[in-house]
């Protein structure tokens, strides 16, 4: 499946995204993909595609169009918009729409899933649950546990440098400790950014089985 880039519209100001999609027309789950804090390279395009091929209606949001690091406000609209572009579709099952994201996107996703009820699933790579208490980033994923409703995976690696993996054990036993529906995958030897290398989907185990327990999780939870 090969998608195309698209212009998302939030905030008066046109975010150039990419979509993809299965060919049938009936209403199907759909996937938000945000990108790490490198910006939406190829690999992320490539993964979009493949995800499209597995059955699933998959926008990847250029959140960074306009800034490296735009407030969290600003990439909760934006992901409200991408909700609404979704919606505009008819080869959309609204009631089956899941989040992704990688690196800080990861952070998107642990900080949004609890607060946006438009998604039934998240997916949260090598993500940043204690990240916040700044002017643009005001409050940490971790703060929201108790709105959490949907259920998450989390997918890590145990030598990532940025965001330690003591802090996403940390993070799942507070999760647990409130009773919310998470899992956690951890691959040994990995370094932070596992799924791609030099903007690429890497070739590797962790890759690998890291998009496949995506796609299966997603299989189990967007129905």
């Amino acid at each position: 499946m090969k998608g195309a880039d698209l212009d998302v519209t939030s905030g008066g100001k046109a975010y150039r995204s990419y979509l993809a999609a299965p060919a049938s027309a009936t209403p199907k789950a759909a996937v938000i993909l945000l990108h790490s804090f490198n910006g939406l390279e190829q690999g992320y395009k490539d993964l979009v595609d493949e995800m499209a091929g597995a059955g699933y209606v998959t926008l990847a949001l250029g959140w960074q169009t306009f800034e490296k690091q735009p407030s969290d406000d600003v990439v909760k609209a934006l992901v409200e918009d991408g909700l609404k572009t979704l919606a505009a579709r008819k080869d959309v099952n609204m009631n089956a729409v899941g989040l992704t994201g990688f690196c800080a996107g990861g952070r998107y996703t642990m900080l949004l899933l609890p607060q946006m009820k438009g998604f039934k699933s998240g997916v949260a790579w090598y993500g940043f649950p204690d990240s916040g208490g700044t002017a643009t980033q005001p409050k940490a994923p971790a703060e929201f546990i108790g709105e959490l409703t949907a259920p998450m995976l989390i997918l890590h690696g145990t030598r990532d440098q940025p965001s330690p993996i003591a802090s996403i054990y940390a993070y799942a036993q507070k999760l647990d400790a409130a009773n919310k529906n998470f899992k956690l995958t951890v691959y040994q030897g990995e370094p932070h950014s596992f799924l791609l290398k030099d903007g690429k989907i890497a070739d590797t185990y962790a890759s690998r089985d890291s998009r496949r327990e995506m796609l299966n999780y997603f299989g189990d939870t967007l129905k």
